[in-house]
């Protein structure tokens, strides 16, 4: 964990933390057991210094599998563990809870983790958006889905966006070649979210190697491939 490079627009209203490099692989698939064993530990690890219980902790898990790339689901307390301490995961592109003490947990490399939290309503989402959520508007859809289902107020939502590539090394070709960063901001705040309440990091990934880069491990310019994390719990 890279103290300057945290969440500051929550301001301590909820437990938000990004892993970095130094603090080991995040992601457990096409590992060997002993591999997946030491992912374990890192995740334990990081959890632990970010003030979060690994045994309260929920893992969002997206997959390629189907044309919709607009999909949440709500987790609570019965949730807790899965896909961290053990228990099947629920495929889905955000996670959102209404429930304290629950820890999300999204393991990224390139693509943009949004954590998304209402003040008022004390919701919390965390949303995977990489170019395939982007292309559908999953960042303004998440906003629409959060007002439609519970009355969320777009005023009192905050917005931080993780580190992710920039534009340079992986431009959206839907977007006019812009980032992650700048077309997700642009459809958050097109969804009505204050300019002020959006956090956009300013690290490049393919660029800075305190974090994992797949795109740049495929090109061969990382000799080590991975995944980190980002992890958000209502106190």
């Amino acid at each position: 964990m890279i103290t300057k490079h945290q969440p500051k627009i929550f301001d301590q209203q909820i437990v938000a933390s990004s892993s970095s490099v130094a603090d080991g692989n995040m992601k457990k698939a096409n590992l060997s057991a002993d591999q997946q064993l030491e992912v374990d530990n890192n995740r334990k690890i990081f959890l632990n210094k970010a003030g979060v219980n690994p045994e309260q902790t929920v893992l969002v898990s997206m997959s390629y599998d189907r044309n919709d790339f607009t999909r949440f689901h709500e987790v609570d307390k019965h949730d807790a563990g899965k896909g961290i301490a053990g228990g099947d995961v629920q495929v889905a592109d955000a996670l959102y809870t209404r429930a304290k003490g629950l820890a999300l947990f999204l393991p990224l490399a390139d693509c943009v983790g949004a954590i998304i939290y209402d003040t008022k309503k004390k919701m919390l989402m965390v949303s995977h958006l990489g170019r395939h959520n982007t292309e559908q508007y999953s960042a303004r859809i998440s906003i629409e889905y959060l007002i439609e289902k519970f009355d969320c107020d777009v005023k009192d939502i905050l917005v931080w966006l993780s580190p992710a590539a920039d534009c340079a090394s992986y431009p959206l070709y839907a977007f006019m070649n812009k980032s992650l960063h700048e077309v997700n901001k642009q459809q958050f705040i097109n969804a009505g979210i204050l300019e002020k309440n959006i956090q956009v990091s300013n690290i490049d990934t393919a660029i800075d190697e305190n974090y994992y880069s797949h795109s740049q491990f495929l090109k061969g310019n990382r000799e080590v491939d991975g995944r980190f994390a980002i992890v958000a719990m209502m106190k």
